[in-house]
Order: C-alpha cells, then sequence, then structure tokens
C-alpha cells in the first residue's frame, strides 16, 4: 500500500467578531492546499464585539481549540517555541492587524522559520481603503476577494512606495449554495415553512428578504423608514412572505456598534402576518429567497453568487457613507417605489465578473493562486521577517497610537502592566469581564440613543 502523501497543517486564526470568524475561518480553508490535513485553533480577540457562544454556533465552522485572548497573549502564545504553526490567518479590524504584524516580527526576530501569515476583507471595501490597506501591509498575503479589489489593491500599496507583492486575488470564502431557479417548490426540510400549510399546497410562497446591517444607516429616521417600507411592500403583496434577516440578537455585537436595533423598532409597529423576523445562517436564508434586498450587504454578493434576484436600494442616496456607491453599474440599483410595482433587477455581467462573485462557475478555482502561493511560501527554507509599511519612521505620529492600543510599545514590546498570558482569568474576573461586556452592549444599544436624543432637544 502506498504511503499518504498527506500533510499536516496547523493553522491559528484570530478574530475579533463573528462576521471576521467565519471569513477567518473558512479561508483558512480555502487557501490551505488540498493534500493538507488542517488543525485549526481559533483565538477570539476580547473586546466589544468578541462572539457569543450562539453567533459561533451559527457560523458553522468547527475549530479543534478555541479561546479568548488579548492581542499580548496571542502574540505570548505564538511566540513559543512549541506553537510551530505553519499559517497564521489575522481576521481582524486594520489597527489590530497593524500591531499584531509588529507584534509577531518582534516575537519571531532571528528565528529561522516563522508561520506564514494572511490577512484580508471579510467584504466589499467601500470605504478607507488607503488607510484600511496600509494598516494590513506587511503579511505575506493580503487577499483581495475580486479582481476589482487586486486591481485597487496594488495601487495603492505602489502609489506609496511599498511592495504589492503580498497581493493575491481570491474570491470571498463564504460564496456556495445552489444557482437559483424560480419559485421552487415547498420542501420538507425548509425551517422556514414547515408550519405554513399554504406552503405546502404545490409551491411555497414567493418570499422577499431584506438583509439588514448594524451600521448602515445609522440614524433612526432611515432605519425607521426602510422598516416603514419593508412592512408596506408585505401589506402590499400578502402572498409573499417577506423576511427581515437580522445579524445579531439583542445584546450582541458584531463588526460594527448596533445602537438602533431593529428589533426594537419594530415593536412599534404592526407587521402584517406575512413579515417576519429571521436569523441564521445567510446561506440557508438564501435556500428559500426569491428577491434579496439590502442596502450594501455582503449579502448581495452571496446573492448574486446563486444568481437570485438582487437589489440595492437607493431610496436614501446612491453615497459613500452608505456603501451602495459601490454598486454604481452593478443593474441593482432600485427603489421601494420600483419593486413594490414588480421591478425585477437585471445585473450587469461585466461587473459582476469583477466582483468575485463567480456566478460562472468558476468558484472553485478562485482560491487556486493562494493556495499555490502558500504552498511555495511554506516550502522555503526561510521566509523573510515580517516587514510592514508603517513603522516609528514612516509614521511616527500615528503607529505608536495603534499599538498603544493594543498594549504594545513602538517596537512592538508588551507595555508594563500588559495582560499576562501565563495564567487563566479566576472564575470572579471572567464574571465581571462578561459583566463589563455586557454592561457596555446595554449603554450602547440603550442609554446612548437616550442621550443623543437629549442632546437634540
Amino acid at each position: 500500500m502506498p504511503a499518504s502523501t498527506t500533510k499536516s497543517l496547523r493553522v491559528a486564526v484570530l478574530a475579533d467578531s463573528d462576521t471576521r470568524w467565519k471569513w477567518g475561518s473558512l479561508t483558512a480553508n480555502r487557501v490551505s492546499p488540498a493534500d493538507s490535513d488542517i488543525r485549526l485553533d481559533g483565538y477570539l480577540l476580547r473586546g466589544r464585539a468578541t462572539p457569543t457562544a450562539r453567533q459561533l454556533e451559527e457560523v458553522g465552522v468547527r475549530a479543534d481549540s478555541l479561546r479568548e485572548v488579548t492581542a499580548v497573549e496571542f502574540l505570548r502564545e505564538l511566540g513559543k517555541e512549541d506553537h510551530a504553526y505553519d499559517v497564521v490567518v489575522l481576521a481582524l479590524v486594520g489597527g489590530a492587524v497593524q500591531a499584531v504584524l509588529h507584534g509577531l516580527a518582534r516575537a519571531w526576530d532571528g528565528r529561522a522559520k516563522r508561520p506564514l501569515v494572511v490577512t484580508g476583507y471579510v467584504g466589499v471595501v467601500y470605504e478607507k481603503l488607503a488607510d484600511g490597506l496600509l494598516l494590513r501591509h506587511g503579511a505575506d498575503l493580503v487577499l483581495a476577494n475580486s479582481r476589482q479589489d487586486a486591481d485597487r489593491f496594488r495601487a495603492v500599496y505602489e502609489g506609496v512606495g511599498a511592495d504589492a507583492g503580498s497581493v493575491t486575488e481570491v474570491a470571498l470564502p463564504f460564496l456556495g449554495g445552489a444557482t437559483y431557479t424560480e419559485n421552487d417548490p415547498y420542501t420538507e426540510n425548509d425551517p422556514y415553512t414547515e408550519n405554513d400549510p399554504s406552503a405546502k399546497q404545490g409551491r411555497r410562497p414567493y418570499t422577499v428578504v431584506f438583509a439588514a446591517q448594524p451600521s448602515v444607516p445609522e440614524n433612526r429616521k432611515d432605519r425607521t423608514y426602510l422598516l416603514d417600507r419593508l412592512i408596506r411592500h408585505a401589506r402590499l403583496h400578502p402572498d409573499r412572505e417577506v423576511l427581515l434577516k437580522l445579524r445579531s440578537r439583542p445584546g450582541e455585537h458584531t463588526t460594527h456598534i448596533e445602537e438602533l436595533p431593529y428589533q426594537k423598532l419594530v415593536q412599534k409597529a404592526d407587521p402584517p402576518a406575512n413579515f417576519r423576523l429571521v436569523y441564521g445562517h445567510m446561506g440557508e436564508v438564501l435556500d428559500r429567497t426569491d428577491l434579496l434586498v439590502t442596502i450594501s450587504s455582503t449579502a448581495a454578493l452571496e446573492s448574486l453568487h446563486r444568481r437570485i434576484p438582487t437589489v440595492v436600494l437607493s431610496d436614501l442616496g446612491v453615497r459613500e457613507a452608505l456603501g451602495n456607491h459601490h454598486f454604481v453599474g452593478s443593474g441593482c440599483l432600485a427603489s421601494w417605489d420600483q419593486l413594490d410595482a414588480g421591478h425585477r433587477p437585471a445585473p450587469d455581467a461585466e461587473w459582476v465578473a469583477r466582483q468575485g462573485v463567480a456566478a460562472d462557475g468558476s468558484y472553485e478555482t478562485a482560491f487556486d493562486a493562494a493556495r499555490l502561493r502558500i504552498t511555495e511560501l511554506l516550502a522555503a527554507d526561510r521566509l523573510p521577517p515580517l516587514a510592514p509599511y508603517y513603522t516609528p519612521v514612516t509614521a511616527p505620529g500615528y503607529l505608536p497610537g495603534i499599538l498603544a492600543r493594543h498594549h504594545l510599545g513602538p517596537d512592538g514590546s508588551p507595555l508594563p502592566g500588559a495582560p499576562a498570558a501565563d495564567r487563566e482569568p479566576s472564575p470572579v474576573r471572567q464574571i465581571v469581564r462578561r459583566a463589563a461586556r455586557g454592561a457596555y452592549r446595554h449603554g450602547v444599544q440603550r442609554v446612548a440613543p437616550v442621550i443623543r436624543r437629549m442632546g437634540e432637544l
């Protein structure tokens, strides 16, 4: 019997929210060489958006180990000689990526062999392009989720004289699912219609899904407007199911802060019976979606990948602050008035192809370049030291503040008083930490809006 050629690959993923854990863990699996047996260790960066057990369960990715850490604890862990990871995926906001890169550069200084470092973006890059990219510079691979992003990333790096060789084109790692066929028949395992007798009479109801976002739009007026229009659409089309797909439950945080959750706003509305709130995995919701509506959510790309009719709303304007400007040229921009009248969008094929949506069936090859690059780098005798563009010389007024937020000094070393990693927090400290996080979330969603309204009086 021939010997097995499967190689063991140890991968660490550091993530700071549920959506970034989803991106990081799925990316680790997508870009790993095909002949690898992966051991995946998850690290959750402690902060306001640290995912709850329910959010982690919803993502559905299983790690061989999973623990909550600070940046300093993570760096001390990876600085140990016995933690010989092959690949480290940094699924973090830009400032945290930069801090960890500097910390790892110091921790691995002088090592003959070090892990490969990969980072990127969880979705559409529609704001702070230069800032976010330069904060990610220094990783061995900076993943771009589309051809358009890859071109923009290289232009930014080359424009400031930084090495652009790390930019590697891939696609969003969570695309998938069956290609849409109009109004599929009801199936017994459909979780949203299994208790609906009318749905079992041949075909399920036409289903409209609004994919909500935590921070877009931000103000009460605009969020109330969107909710009212969604409810109005449900009333105008009583034969349709109208679903409001929410990212998190009250008290939970995701990548962005949500001060005005729709769950709270809907309490003051009077929605019809064919309107409901839904949670859960976006892919499962898309399994029964006939029309996906959003402001600028990455869910639009998931929907386009499946060829589901997809609308990006123009009701509140096409503006950078909303992120829907990214969809100019897509053919997907439309208003609720148009949707109420029966409009069906037709996406522009060329635009879709440039966004990494891979609706043409090329998705499975979208990660080949990254796999090949990782295979080559892992086979190298020695990798060069991590060398971020930002240093105390190139950004003396910017970098120290970024590092200090994660208890690191200008040279990437832990500052005095930084959390120790050599002991587990006591039960009392863990309880206090959970209580503090809950109080913060309560303050964001309950107290802050009240204070803001009082200030406007």
